[in-house]
């Protein structure tokens, strides 16, 4: 059996054993994509519960969903007139968006360390769809025969599917043999269980700081209904009199010095965010960390940013959908997906205007590329390369060569 054999009867016959022909009906898979919690249940409580990795998450959630993606050729020319590039770039399935569903795949890798996307075909073999799966019901496994990579899908009902990896965009984590990356909940969740008590303490702390005020000494010992007396007096007349209270003889009254939470738990709160920053490869000035932060390498800090932890997980996302969704064909035509990383990196109006400025004279900038860049329609000429005339070779002058 040839391999697109293979792909068509992944959606007409059912798998018997590992070794044998896997398919699987997109029919069955219909019932995951009523609208429902796609979070396994443990993510989305870490996820909704501790603030500082809720702030990681959505940083590089938002940063991988506002990269502009397009399909270009070997001499970077943008392929539009294209299907998979229609469906990629404005609609990956029909109730998202581009951004949407980038966003939320990225949402799914950084808390349950996988995210999953199965391709969905239309009567005539054409990927029409990306459908997210639910990644606490898939499992990668290899074929015992072939040592081929296949995704076990468990539906909500009835028996379990097989996909080839050729169906499924798989996007990780980092991880060791095997091909299931590794939670960053599960890394974290030692820190995320000492946050949460350091939390308790803190309310605690606040709540008797507020609840008392007052320290209320007698010159002896008395009953239990006596001092429930007492005290009932007391917040009463304190109550009846704006504030004010008469110390009788035998009573002394200090006031509590309040402080509603201890300044070392501030500390606490920073290793926390520092060990949070490190897991999800962030600069802690994302996280709000600004201390000893200077102004001017705050831009150098984002190119980092970029760099160090940007670029590898759009590199992922970029061989994931080049592997995928292009044939081999288009791939050996230089058609490629490429995510716009300098979208990211612009910078203010001074630095941007140095930039092209600098790019124009030196003729690697056309005039219609940067204006493109900024929004603004193509002007007459601004298609053409324009060398600055007051540069000239080495050894020459007034461009005649130097006897």
């Amino acid at each position: 059996m040839n391999f697109w054999s293979k792909i068509r009867a992944l959606f007409t016959a059912r798998k018997k054993n590992t070794s044998g022909a896997m398919a699987s009906a997109f029919d069955r898979f219909k019932s995951w994509f009523s609208p429902h919690n796609i979070f396994t249940r443990k993510n989305a409580h870490t996820l909704a519960s501790n603030e500082t990795i809720f702030s990681c998450v959505s940083r590089l959630s938002n940063s991988i969903g506002c990269m502009p993606i397009k399909m270009l050729d070997r001499d970077f020319r943008m392929i539009s007139n294209h299907r998979i590039a229609d469906m990629v770039i404005n609609q990956p399935n029909p109730n998202m968006t581009s951004f949407d569903f980038f966003r939320t795949m990225e949402v799914l890798r950084d808390t349950a360390g996988n995210a999953y996307a199965l391709k969905d075909y239309d009567e005539n073999y054409q990927v029409r769809a990306l459908w997210i799966l639910d990644p606490g019901k898939v499992e990668p496994v290899i074929d015992k025969n072939t040592r081929e990579l296949w995704y076990e899908i468990q539906p909500d009902e009835g028996p379990r599917d097989y996909a080839h990896n050729l169906e499924v965009l798989h996007v990780k984590h980092i991880h060791g043999y095997g091909y299931k990356g590794i939670s960053p909940i599960e890394v974290l969740k030692g820190t995320s269980e000492f946050d949460q008590k350091v939390r308790e303490k803190s309310l605690d702390q606040i709540e008797s700081a507020i609840t008392a005020s007052f320290l209320l000494k007698l010159a002896g010992s008395v009953g239990k209904e006596k001092k429930a007396e007492i005290l009932e007096n007391f917040t009463a007349f304190y109550k009846d009199n704006g504030g004010v209270l008469i110390q009788e003889m035998g009573v002394e009254i200090d006031p509590i010095e309040k402080q509603f939470i201890d300044t070392k738990l501030f500390e606490v709160e920073k290793i926390t965010r520092a060990r949070v920053a490190n897991v999800y490869n962030l600069p802690l000035h994302l996280l709000g960390e600004v201390s000893g932060v200077q102004m001017g390498a705050v831009e150098q800090m984002d190119l980092g940013y970029v760099q160090g932890t940007l670029v590898p997980i759009v590199r992922q996302y970029e061989q994931e959908l080049n592997r995928k969704l292009l044939n081999q064909t288009e791939r050996q035509r230089g058609w490629y997906f490429k995510f716009n990383t300098n979208a990211l990196l612009r910078g203010d109006m001074k630095t941007r205007g140095e930039f092209y400025f600098k790019g124009i004279r030196s003729g690697w900038f056309k005039p219609n590329e940067v204006r493109a860049l900024e929004d603004l329609p193509p002007e007459k000429g601004g298609e053409l390369l324009y060398m600055s005339k007051d540069l000239f070779p080495i050894g020459k002058e007034e461009g005649r060569p130097n006897e």
